[in-house]
């Protein structure tokens, strides 16, 4: 029997970040494409021979994208909307980045630059599927017509050919595109557009083969969805054309984030040599892919976990398919790409000596397969030292005292229902806060941060460093502080946030000020784009030793009579984008954090906070992806959020945000939170979001975002107004509030202040309109 180690992907940013800094560069005019293109390919040259160097077996190429593999698809398939002038032909790389981040002017060619006047917005983004990561949602019409516009896939494999190194190339599969892809206009369903797409994956197909390559990874992550009969056939439609196409090159179709479940059957029926099941998220798989799987399949094991950082029980792992690998042929691999771990756990030096023993990066989960794979093959006598060390790593860490506190176990012990309410309905807490807070129709707000200058980025760094004393950081930070709450008084915002220019990262701010968290220095995620974040790890019983935003709003509020709303990140959002323990089950950590914010909001009241803002930016995102698994996390999730949220008295005003929210199917849940006002994302969207609120009957009061933060466009005022207008004929006048989709930290100041200005006079706009139809009326 065959057995092979398999990587799915590798992180595409470079150890160091090469890839954000030369995509800013070329963004912001100061190096070229050639430059780009450079960087580009070292830093695939650096990750194939790195995994060359570590044994993998089989190593992918085409995982590789400057923006995103979901746009790198759309455009190879010529799925480009009208709106970004392509006509035919190469897609030019300014139109690629226009298409994931907008553009500003006439020219595609000054999508990186902050100029007012006409552009193009970017495609929708939201997050691939339960990750952190984000994608840019394709966007396909009725009458679509696909063209291949690039041989990425090709080229990339040649490229590693040239260096020596054999790549088994990554394609996103036909099924997965069509089903994360957009109808414009939604009247009907994208996979119908299948046969017009599958002579496209064909003609790739047969262009990998005449490249010489013997196997491609073909990707398809929705086949752990719930899915219908139609969309299984789909699948057997795919793949029964992709097998016959060029029937020498072997496909492994890779299914991750989950089981398959009643999927199973059919995908194990599909005419591939090879199927990619994650054993991470559904280990109990295993058993029944044994049983319907063919002989010839080779079943690649997803045994490393491609979302996590804690290195695993080696031996353990091998005792379970050295049975296997003595029956079939088998790759073993990650749970999924390595796309969404750090990269090298050698670049922390700051980390405790425990706990960096107890975790693996992409590089160190290199080296675990590399063992597993000897060992399987060898034998376990030929890696017994490595399989010792792992295993008393393992139960190293269960007995450590870093990782559990009693103190904290006794506190979650304590809580009870009474804890988890506010003690009014929301319609009676509504009228004490509107005499309480006296805001103008249509109040106009921003979601949280300011942007995060160079300047507020190097005195930082120069104070971690030294090089700026406690006091003269902290004078800088006041002054910050203070030229953001006069800049918002000017312009006329109602109510004023303090900008967090404290702050380094949402969840990290607070992570950092509760105990059992860790952070590292180098261990950057992709988020989306060149944003990258560096998420804590969760190593132990979290606890909240001391007040940690009070100080700030207080001196916030002490420069303004306006109304400044303090700001603080949600439990469920610090669970989902941390990296967790995985000892104990994550509902449990998110209690433990909730009753940390708990006592910080309540602290805050208790120094005159009126408005208390609790982001739950991740909430929809850790939403399981099959159906049946909602209502548990649905339930603690919001449990977790009414636990930190209802220690205050009716009169504070609860706010929360929400990113990347497809609400309709969990509207009772948002409805649950009962917070009193939440902000959402809507303007790429073109407030189709609210529907859900509006069939839902919504009561509580709705900021939906005016304009894309993501995207350095500044939008005029009657964008905004339109907006406003949609939001209007799906909304009680009463409700609306008036706020950008998201924080403002990414983004550079010349593009916040006109923006900004331009809410406000919309919000006014409105609000002329508004009294001028109530003049109308009383003079009927």
């Amino acid at each position: 029997m065959t057995i092979k180690t398999a990587n799915l992907g590798f992180p595409r940013i470079g150890r160091h970040r090469e890839l954000k800094f030369a995509l800013e560069s070329y963004w912001s005019g100061k190096t070229d494409r050639a430059a780009l293109l450079d960087v580009a390919t070292r830093l695939r040259a650096d990750n194939w021979r790195l995994q060359q160097q570590k044994g993998t077996d089989v190593i992918p190429s085409n995982d590789f994208s400057f923006y995103d593999h979901v746009l790198d698809t759309a455009v190879m398939v010529g799925a480009i909307p009208r709106a970004y002038g392509w006509k035919s032909g190469p897609v030019d790389l300014d139109t690629y980045f226009a298409m994931g981040r907008g553009s500003q002017g006439d020219s595609h060619a000054n999508c990186g630059h902050s100029r007012h006047g006409d552009g193009v917005p970017a495609l929708e983004m939201t997050k691939w599927f339960d990750t952190n990561y984000h994608y840019m949602v394709p966007e396909v019409s009725d009458g679509q017509d696909f063209t291949l516009t690039s041989q990425k896939p090709v080229d990339h494999f040649f490229e590693a050919k040239a260096l020596g190194i054999a790549t088994r190339p990554v394609i996103l599969g036909p099924v997965t595109f069509l089903k994360l892809a957009k109808a414009r206009p939604a009247t009907f369903k994208p996979l119908d557009l299948l046969p017009k797409l599958l002579p496209i994956y064909e003609e790739l197909l047969r262009r990998l083969s005449a490249a010489r390559a013997d196997w491609v990874q073909i990707d398809e992550p929705v086949a752990v969805l719930d899915l219908t009969e139609g969309e299984r056939h789909a699948f057997s439609v795919a793949y029964k054309v992709l097998a016959k196409t060029v029937p020498n090159l072997k496909i492994m179709l890779a299914t991750y984030f989950g089981g398959l479940a009643d999927n199973l059957a059919a995908i194990a029926d599909l005419p591939v040599a090879g199927l990619h099941v994650d054993l991470v998220r559904a280990p109990d798989q295993l058993d029944e892919a044994l049983k319907v799987a063919r002989k010839d399949l080779v079943l690649s094991l997803g045994v490393i976990d491609g979302r996590n950082i804690w290195r695993v029980d080696l031996s353990a792992i091998i005792d379970r398919l050295e049975p296997i690998a003595a029956a079939r042929d088998i790759e073993v691999g990650p749970s999924c790409s390595l796309l969404h771990v750090p990269i090298d756990l050698e670049l922390e030096t700051g980390l405790d000596a425990d706990l960096q023993s107890w975790l693996a990066f992409a590089t160190q989960k290199l080296d675990e397969l590399s063992i597993l794979g000897r060992g399987l093959t060898q034998g376990k006598d030929a890696v017994r030292a490595e399989l010792s060390a792992a295993s008393k790593t393992t139960a190293a860490r269960a007995s450590s005292p870093k990782v559990n506190d009693p103190l904290v176990q006794g506190h979650i012990a304590g809580v009870n229902d009474a804890m988890k309410r506010r003690k009014s309905a929301f319609a009676e807490r509504r009228a004490i806060q509107s005499e309480a807070i006296r805001l103008p129709p249509f109040p106009t707000t921003t979601i949280g941060s300011f942007p995060q200058t160079p300047e507020v980025r190097k005195a930082r760094s120069d104070h971690a460093k030294g090089a700026l004393s406690y006091m003269d950081y902290e004078a800088f930070l006041r002054k910050e502080t203070e030229a953001a709450i006069r800049w918002q008084e000017e312009i006329g915002l109602d109510v004023l946030v303090h900008g967090e220019f404290e702050r380094n990262d949402m969840v990290q701010y607070f992570g950092e000020q509760l105990s059992g968290f860790a952070f590292t220095q180098h261990a950057w995620v992709q988020s989306y784009g060149s944003r990258y974040v560096r998420p804590p790890i969760i190593f132990g019983d979290v606890s909240r030793p001391n007040p940690m935003t009070v100080r700030w709003w207080q001196y916030s509020q002490s420069l303004t009579d306006k109304p400044v709303k303090g700001m603080l990140t949600g439990p469920v959002t610090i669970l989902n984008w941390s990296f967790v323990r995985d000892d104990i089950p994550r509902s449990e950590t998110c209690r433990q954090i909730a009753l940390a914010i708990r006592d910080e909001v309540v602290d805050l009241e208790k120094a005159g906070a009126s408005m208390i803002q609790i982001d739950e930016a991740a909430l929809r995102e850790g939403l399981p992806l099959r159906h049946k698994d909602w209502k548990t996390y649905l339930d603690w999730a919001v449990e977790c959020f009414r636990l930190c949220a209802s220690g205050v008295a009716d009169r504070t005003q609860i706010h929360t945000h929400m990113c990347y929210s497809e609400f309709n199917n969990i509207i009772g849940a948002i409805a649950a939170m009962d917070a009193d006002v939440i902000s959402i994302e809507t303007s790429r969207s073109k407030m189709e979001l609210l529907d859900a609120f509006r069939n839902y009957k919504y009561p509580n009061e709705i900021g939906p975002g005016v304009y894309d933060i993501h995207s350095p466009r500044v939008p005029e005022v009657k964008e905004m107004t339109d907006l406003l207008s949609l939001a209007r004929q799906r909304l009680a006048d009463d409700q609306l509030w008036v706020n950008p989709d998201c924080g403002l930290k990414t983004r550079k100041w010349e593009e916040v202040r006109p923006a900004l200005v331009n809410m406000v006079a919309a919000a006014r706009e409105l609000r002329s309109t508004l009294a001028h139809d109530d003049q109308r009326i009383a003079g009927a």
